[in-house]
């Protein structure tokens, strides 16, 4: 009996000595706990305060059981059944009001923010953003600006952006941590959300919802810049996407061809393509491939050559390319860029 306990009692503290060090796990850029903001700060004060509530009544009640469990053992030589307490008023209204007011604590400001947040839903002057969630990528229509792009979503730093999320296939849901909650992206419906960066920089969003077999690597990058480079951005991105796709030279140019003939009937760029897959009018530019590998050749090669190994279940099939054909597709769609 005794080894018995002193094996449940080391498997505990293993297990707890495990949470405590996989708490330090995880990315910061992915992190609701670090807001960048207004949104996200008036969320994690939502979230300190709740967990606050929470773990205060649990200490409470611990201590109190404690307390009972000393205070009424049965003690050597104490004999027959304790004496019962049927019933006791003052402590069930006590333990009945004090939730209550528990409650009213916690829904007050949860209400006041909801409402705060829900006034900006139309706002006019912010920045306004289509999103379409595909498996497993992200589309960014920007239509006061007539800009299309995907995966890589830029933003005003300092300045409220309004999101009209929907899907083009199945349940996702759009979630930026450091910027702001998650809202759900339903097929056939329009959801809205907005959302602000404080300062210029670099984050981080995924898919908030179960989509299918490459759930958890649909990710995309937003980049917040300031008011006057994102208004250069949007402008150049309107030149690329009215002009027809830019020529190209040397082995660029045969890369080129063989994307005029595999890849045009889905992938748009400039104002040439389809929109099956993701817009590639500024792909040179971008930092990531697929939204998870880093743009570089060796992983856009690896990408051409079997999409389905980097990311199982998404549409682009496998157009069974021969190494030089990845090499010459590789260097123009590296070419595709507008801010030079």
């Amino acid at each position: 009996m005794k080894s018995r306990w002193q094996l449940n009692w080391r498997l505990l503290s293993m297990v707890m000595a495990l949470a405590l060090v996989l708490t330090g796990c995880g990315r910061e850029n992915l992190s609701a706990l670090v807001p960048k903001g207004p949104v996200a700060e008036q969320q994690l004060f939502l979230m300190v305060l709740t967990s606050a509530i929470m773990i205060g009544v649990f200490l409470i009640v611990m201590i109190i059981f404690a307390y009972v469990l000393i205070r009424y053992r049965q003690r050597p030589g104490q004999t027959g059944i304790p004496k019962q307490v049927e019933g006791n008023h003052k402590l069930e209204i006590l333990w009945t009001v004090i939730p209550f007011l528990l409650l009213i604590v916690m829904a007050v400001p949860t209400v006041a923010i909801a409402f705060d947040l829900a006034k900006e839903y139309n706002n006019k002057e912010a920045v306004q953003v289509n999103v379409t969630a595909h498996q497993f990528w992200w589309e960014f229509e920007y239509p006061d600006l007539g800009v299309r792009t995907a995966q890589e979503l830029v933003i005003p730093a300092g300045k409220k952006v309004q999101f009209h999320v929907t899907s083009a296939d199945v349940i996702h849901a759009f979630w930026i941590p450091a910027l702001g909650g998650k809202i759900d992206t339903n097929p056939g419906l329009t959801n809205k959300i907005w959302l602000e960066a404080k300062e210029p920089g670099t984050y981080y969003g995924k898919c908030a919802e179960l989509c299918g077999a490459s759930h958890a690597l649909m990710d995309f990058k937003v980049q917040a810049l300031e008011a006057s480079a994102f208004d250069d951005w949007a402008k150049k991105m309107k030149a690329a996407t009215e002009a027809p796709a830019a020529t190209a030279t040397g082995t660029a140019a045969q890369g080129r061809e063989i994307f005029q003939k595999s890849c045009i009937g889905c992938h748009a760029i400039g104002s040439e393509g389809g929109k099956l897959g993701p817009n590639l009018t500024n792909f040179g530019e971008r930092k990531l491939v697929a939204g998870i590998k880093p743009n570089d050749a060796q992983h856009l090669a690896e990408w051409l050559k079997n999409p389905q190994e980097v990311k199982p279940g998404n549409t682009m099939p496998n157009l069974n390319l021969q190494d030089d054909q990845v090499s010459a597709l590789v260097e123009y769609l590296h070419s595709l860029k507008v801010t030079q």
